[in-house]
Formats: C-alpha cells, structure tokens, sequence
C-alpha cells in the first residue's frame, strides 16, 4: 500500500510539473501536442495497413485500407503543418474536456458521501469553463490556448490525483495511539 501511495504521489506531482511548463510556454505545448498527435495517426495507419494483409474478405481489407490511408493523410497534415493543425486540435480538445467533464460529474455523483469527491466536482467544473474558452476564443487564439489549456488541465488533475491519495491514505492509515 506504501509503495503504491508513493507512486501515486510522485506521479501526482510530475502531473503537476508537466502541466506548469505547458502553461509557461504555451505555443510550445500546442505544436508539440500537434507533432505528437501527427505521429501517432502515422503510426496507427502504418498499423491498420499492416492488419488490412491479415483481413478476411475483400470488405474487411478495403475498410482497414481506407482507414489507414485516412489516418496517413491526417497525420502527415499535422506533421507538415502543425500551426493550421492547432485549430482543429482546438476543436477535438474542446469535445475532450466536455466529456471529461460529464464523466467526472458522473463518478462524483455515484461516489456521493465518499471523502474526496469535492475533487472530482471541482475537476469538471474546470473543465467545463475550459470548454466554454475554447468555444469563445477560436480560432483566433489556438497557438496560445492549446498549450494553456492542457497545462491548466494537467496541473488540476494532477492536483485532483494527489488530494484524492492523501484522502485515501487519511483512510487506510491505523489509528493513532497515545
């Protein structure tokens, strides 16, 4: 139990970390986020193309081709264009924080009466206020807002993670004896 508490603390805090150095230099965070996103679409489309050979059925193996052109074609955009790529990511993080939201208020209401999950509401209140910037500022200010957000988003997660492990140690530490 010890050792799971330290990682999660430790966890916690480079959350907290990660989440400060994108607030501190937001454009960074952003095309960083989109050359990531870039790849990891090339990638999964290397993936789907290399499964589409082990399909049965001229449908599967049209499908899985399809989707991993598609998958290419969106990576190699947002690795060749990163800042027009930041609008649309803008977009998806908006969609990202709403259900994020949703699910946090899910979980606070059925762990209602559990110590911590003042934490969990919190959470998705920032996120949807997060939600309601992007709407608000884009496309005007995606270079600067991605980064912004995602730190902010990090550091209120990381902060969310490390009270509910306090609290949860609060719970599973023995009594005090005088």
């Amino acid at each position: 139990m010890q050792k799971s508490h330290t990682w999660s603390v430790t966890i916690s805090v480079l959350m907290i970390l990660a989440g400060l150095l994108a607030v501190i230099a937001p454009a960074v965070a952003g095309i960083a986020a989109t050359l990531l996103i870039g790849w990891l679409l090339l990638i999964c489309g290397g993936f789907h193309l290399v499964f589409s050979w082990h399909r049965q059925g001229a449908g599967g193996t049209l499908w899985e081709v399809l989707v991993g052109l598609l998958y290419i074609a969106i990576g190699l955009y947002l690795v060749a264009n990163p800042l027009a790529g930041l609008a649309s990511i803008t977009l998806g993080i908006a969609f990202y924080l709403l259900i994020e939201a949703v699910l946090e208020f899910t979980l606070a209401a059925k762990m209602r009466g559990t110590r911590g999950t003042g934490w969990l509401w919190l959470d998705g209140i920032v996120n949807v206020i997060l939600t309601f910037v992007i709407w608000r500022t884009w496309p005007a200010s995606s270079v600067w807002l991605i980064g912004t957000l995602i730190g902010i988003g990090i550091i209120f997660t990381g902060f969310v993670r490390l009270m509910l492990t306090m609290g949860a140690q609060r719970l599973t530490a023995p009594p005090a004896t005088l």
